[in-house]
């Protein structure tokens, strides 16, 4: 059956709003909440919206950190500093978003530069 949004398309999500666990990996259980009121309804509805707009947030701010730490072990100055601005443009956004804390994200941009700067190639006298 296919999904969107966490919903099955075949169920009215007013009436039928439904909770994804994650699990193992590949092993996702669905579960059916069990609200009474209809404010109650619409507040698991909008959960489990904001849970996968804040997953994406999250998964996208992990891979663009894989992708600096992979350029900083190659020791690509160039291309690191490029992707340490796009980093820290995306660390600035997740603060934004509610998905990390500001001085959380300070911390990483702060370790990530001194990662960069030690890359930096060696300057000739």
């Amino acid at each position: 059956m296919e999904t969107r949004f966490g919903y099955a398309t075949g169920l009215h999500p007013k009436f039928f709003p439904q909770v994804f666990f994650r699990g193992r990996a590949g092993s996702e259980k669905k579960r059916e909440v069990m609200a009474n009121h209809v404010s109650s309804l619409k507040r698991a509805r909008q959960t489990v919206e904001k849970t996968a707009v804040n997953r994406a947030n999250k998964s996208k701010l992990r891979g663009t950190l894989r992708v600096l730490r992979e350029a900083i072990a190659k020791g690509d100055h160039k291309l690191a500093t490029e992707q340490y601005r796009e980093t820290a443009s995306i660390l600035d956004k997740s603060v934004q978003k509610g998905v990390l804390h500001k001085n959380t994200a300070s911390r990483y941009k702060s370790r990530l530069n001194a990662r960069v700067k030690a890359v930096a190639p060696a300057k000739a006298a």
